[in-house]
């Protein structure tokens, strides 16, 4: 197959352009994408010990269940956003600060596994020569999910190295909690003035990794 990539990065709506499918296929990656990093999480810190007396309010997989208002409002403004905060007791962890770590970087990891999926019904189609849009866009949604998941940005996975990093004492628990209200709206914010300003979102380094990384998938897919 050859090393491209048929879907614009990141994945945007135009308003008042898009079609129905161009919707449909963003809202089913969104609601895909979603689920398989705050399942991912759950999974990972069940394993890990944090074994819950209600297992079925973790492991649901009702995507609607797993929407946060302002990260689905970040995947229309910005191409990624976040799912609903998966509930983690860390005291039920034998070492609380790593295991914390490693259950929220499980949701970029899943999200990635997720787009190397795509990646691989992506190849299987182009090799009979269908193009399908649907698989393109859960591929390059879930790599977003993936990359920006990463940043140390609350309430991205990311941002859990946070709370490995600094001390757990009075003068930083505040801090992180401001970091922590603040988060979201930087975020927000940050990806609203792009677009009010017309920015090239396509253009942005973190984006051009996205698109590496998809276009790499499609050509070393098994």
């Amino acid at each position: 197959m050859s090393p491209t990539l048929n879907m614009s990065v990141p994945l945007l709506l135009d308003f008042g352009r898009s079609t129905v499918e161009e919707i449909a296929i963003l809202c089913v990656s969104i609601l895909v994408a979603i689920t398989v990093s705050a399942e991912s999480q759950a999974f990972v810190a069940t394993f890990l010990g944090d074994n819950r007396t209600d297992p079925g309010k973790r492991h649901h997989f009702n995507a609607f269940l797993h929407l946060d208002l302002l990260g689905t409002l970040c995947f229309f403004l910005a191409g990624f956003g976040w799912a609903k905060e998966v509930v983690v007791e860390r005291a039920s962890f034998r070492h609380p600060r790593l295991y914390f770590l490693l259950c929220r970087l499980a949701g970029p990891l899943g999200n990635f596994l997720m787009a190397n999926i795509a990646a691989s019904l992506v190849w299987m189609l182009g090799s009979f020569g269908w193009e399908d849009k649907v698989f393109g866009g859960l591929l390059v949604v879930n790599m977003m999910m993936a990359v920006y998941g990463l940043l140390i940005i609350p309430p991205l996975p990311g941002a859990a190295i946070l709370s490995v990093i600094l001390p757990d004492t009075p003068l930083w628990r505040p801090v992180l909690r401001y970091v922590r209200l603040v988060g979201p709206f930087l975020l927000l914010g940050t990806f609203f003035l792009i677009r009010l300003l017309h920015g090239d979102l396509s253009g942005l380094a973190i984006n051009s990794i996205v698109r590496t990384g998809c276009v790499f998938l499609q050509k070393f897919t098994l």
